[in-house]
């Protein structure tokens, strides 16, 4: 069985929608975008280090996708050969061809289609932002654990990494630490139900 890991940079007021540039996505309106990367000192790189050293694949939702595709496969950093090196199930029902070497097109029922790459040999399966994507996996209780990058800053709207709908679960804090520009790096699993008192 193979654990998907939700990998998020998100603010502090829960929003995940373009943390890497304002192009990134400007979707309903967004113009905050790129928030993320004047905190991204010497201690993220080593958590981006940190994430990418093992083998693992990708998932990921078609808009993510064609953000990545466009840059990722020409780039000879680290993150670049990570991600050119490991195979990319891209979620879609509208894309046909995917360029991006080593990529796989997983359409119809998203969930069983999931569950049964889930099911299968392999490394895990990182999940980076892929908001629309990430929702329906949350709600089908398909991810195994979120990386949450917590970014000291507030955006006011956007996409968020709980939207309104999911349901209710209790976490529990396996891993932390933050890095000298004051990014929270935590670790959450599912705990099952939320604890009452």
């Amino acid at each position: 069985m193979r654990k998907i890991i939700s990998i998020t940079q998100v603010t502090l007021d829960g929003v995940m929608q373009g943390p890497g540039g304002p192009e990134e996505d400007p979707s309903n309106g967004f113009t905050q975008g790129g928030w993320a990367m004047p905190f991204v000192d010497e201690g993220a790189r080593k958590v981006i280090d940190e994430t990418i050293s093992g083998e693992f694949d990708l998932l990921l939702g078609r808009r993510t996708y064609q953000i990545w595709v466009g840059y990722w496969p020409n780039q000879d950093n680290s993150i670049g050969k990570a991600f050119n090196k490991a195979t990319k199930y891209v979620v879609t029902r509208t894309l046909e061809h995917l360029d991006w070497k080593k990529s796989q097109r997983i359409s119809g029922d998203v969930v069983d289609e999931l569950r049964k790459v889930k099911a299968s040999d392999g490394p895990p399966l990182h999940l980076w932002g892929s908001n629309q994507l990430l929702q329906a996996l949350i709600a089908a209780d398909l991810i195994d654990e979120y990386r949450l990058w917590v970014f000291p800053v507030i955006v006011g709207k956007g996409k968020r990494l709980f939207e309104s709908g999911v349901p209710p679960r209790g976490l529990s804090l396996v891993a932390s630490q933050s890095t000298p520009s004051g990014v929270l790096v935590a670790t959450y699993r599912p705990a099952g139900p939320i604890p009452r008192a």
